[in-house]
């Protein structure tokens, strides 16, 4: 399918504009704590703003309508839990950062476990954004070259290498204005296909409630209180325990905190990218609600080869090339990169600081110069960047990227929550009784996800029994309780009473 002149322009020239954007920020004279934080003086709705266009990945924009489309709104109930998991780090964790004053999220569990914490959080974030940005960039490519036969390889390699350009050249700034300005055009993308979908079916809006109702499309699961399948109850937990780590312990996150000029617009910015995602991710899912009207309403205008099952995550970006209107399709487009791009750029720039926090500083040279602390930058973003571009080649052709992906960050990610929770809960654990608590937890974590994927034979009744969700909750509660009853038994708290 070839994609329209303008539309190809539209996208193009987007693609260039945003490179260049962010590079424009490299003409201006920086140091590391410019390139890692801003200097402080990014405003709050920005920051805001790049918290929400690193929730909404490539990943998202694609899955979530795909999973409307083939089911109901239960994973809605995700983003339910977000205002929580938001409540709990602007009245715990945001101050806490903030008193910390150090741009890395892992310098807080040096202080409390000692040094072992910090590069085992540290080294289990690198490896989970690595298989994150890869992930990304190959799901990127898939529709692309599904709809205009476009490389995967060359879709991976060429954006790959332009989010490096300018997270690499311009720094947080460039990241957190460039999400910005990616964040407005895909909610103006997803918000001109909704209006398009509205105009375009017959018997219009209404039409599209009264077959998504009759279809209950609108459903967010079963309420039993059952954790082995993906009912409301087993969502708003996962996405709680999701969003605690997002919140707690995810570089991502925590150096967004500090970029802002006071913790009052800290707090605002973690407000606004937390809260503006709920109703953007309603939009998205009905998008995939209202495609599925559409198509009922009208069969002929679905392939055969896109109508089944397997391919539910095809249909939104099919729908997009084959239906909107020239020069929408590019916006759509660009929107799906931008999603993209923004979370891959941030992945490159909070990597790059923690490569020169926590393990430049710590082993080699624990107070360079300027000029070699932005070598070190540059060089760990351009090293990430490639890496990440090498991993995305190397998803060509799984049977599924995004189940390696979760089950990747399930082992990783659990782990880190868990010694976080651990130590900002539970006062009295100490360093050892700490490690213990994560070697049993992260064994744990690894028998849950690895379990779901291995034939078992005469060993099944020892298989996970939970679905793969959970994986993170039963990790990071084991390694909180173990801790705790620990803790309870011996050891005096190594944290400032101040914490």
């Amino acid at each position: 399918m070839n994609l329209p002149i303008l539309d190809l322009a539209i996208f193009l020239i987007y693609m260039v504009a945003i490179v260049g954007f962010g590079i424009s920020f490299s003409f201006r004279k920086r140091t590391a704590n410019d390139f890692t934080t801003g200097g402080g003086r990014l405003p709050s709705w920005a920051i805001g703003m790049s918290i929400f266009a690193t929730f909404v990945s490539s990943i998202s924009f694609l899955a979530l309508p795909g999973n409307a489309y083939l089911s109901n709104w239960n994973g809605f109930v995700f983003s339910l839990s977000i205002p929580l998991a938001a409540l709990i780090a602007v009245k715990n964790f945001v101050p806490l950062y903030r008193k910390l004053n150090s741009e890395s999220a892992y310098f807080y569990l040096e202080q409390r476990f000692g040094l072992w914490a910090r590069v085992y959080a540290s080294i289990c974030y690198l490896l989970t954004q690595l298989a994150r940005m890869g992930t990304i960039l190959y799901l990127l490519a898939l529709p692309m070259n599904a709809l205009f036969g476009w490389s995967i390889p060359m879709i991976i390699i060429v954006t790959g290498i332009s989010v490096i350009i300018y997270s690499m050249m311009g720094g947080i700034e460039a990241v957190i204005w460039t999400d910005a300005i990616q964040g407005i055009v895909l909610i103006a993308g997803a918000i001109a296909c909704l209006l398009v979908i509205f105009t375009e079916i017959p018997g219009g809006p209404n039409e599209v409630f009264r077959i998504a109702a009759t279809n209950d499309k609108f459903s967010l699961g079963s309420f039993n209180l059952d954790f082995t399948t993906s009912t409301f109850w087993m969502i708003l937990v996962y996405g709680l325990f999701i969003n605690l780590q997002n919140f707690g312990i995810d570089q991502n996150y925590v150096q967004r905190y500090v970029s802002a000029k006071t913790e009052k617009e800290a707090i605002k910015s973690t407000w606004l990218g937390s809260l503006l995602y709920v109703p953007v991710s309603a939009i998205f899912f009905f998008i995939g609600t209202a495609l599925f009207a559409y198509y009922q309403a009208q069969p002929d205008l679905l392939p055969s080869d896109i109508s089944g099952v397997e391919n539910a995550d095809k249909v939104f970006p099919y729908f997009i090339v084959s239906q909107l209107p020239t020069g929408i399709t590019g916006l759509l487009i660009a929107s799906i990169f931008a999603a993209g791009m923004s979370s891959v750029s941030t992945s490159v720039n909070s990597s790059a600081t923690v490569i020169l926090s926590d393990h430049f500083k710590k082993y080699i040279h624990p107070n360079p110069s300027e000029k070699t602390s932005m070598r070190v930058l540059w060089g760990a973003s351009l090293a990430m960047g490639i890496f990440s571009i090498l991993v995305g080649l190397a998803f060509n052709g799984v049977t599924s990227a995004l189940d390696a992906w979760w089950a990747l960050a399930s082992i990783f990610s659990g782990g880190i929550l868990g010694l976080f929770l651990l130590g900002f809960i539970v006062k009295k654990c100490n360093s050892r009784n700490a490690s213990i608590a994560v070697s049993v937890g992260v064994l744990v974590i690894i028998w849950m996800s690895l379990s779901s994927y291995i034939l078992l034979g005469d060993l099944a009744p020892f298989q996970n029994p939970l679905h793969s969700n959970m994986t993170i909750v039963v990790g990071t509660l084991t390694i909180f309780i173990l801790g705790f009853i620990l803790g309870s038994k011996k050891g005096q708290s190594t944290i400032d009473p101040a914490f």
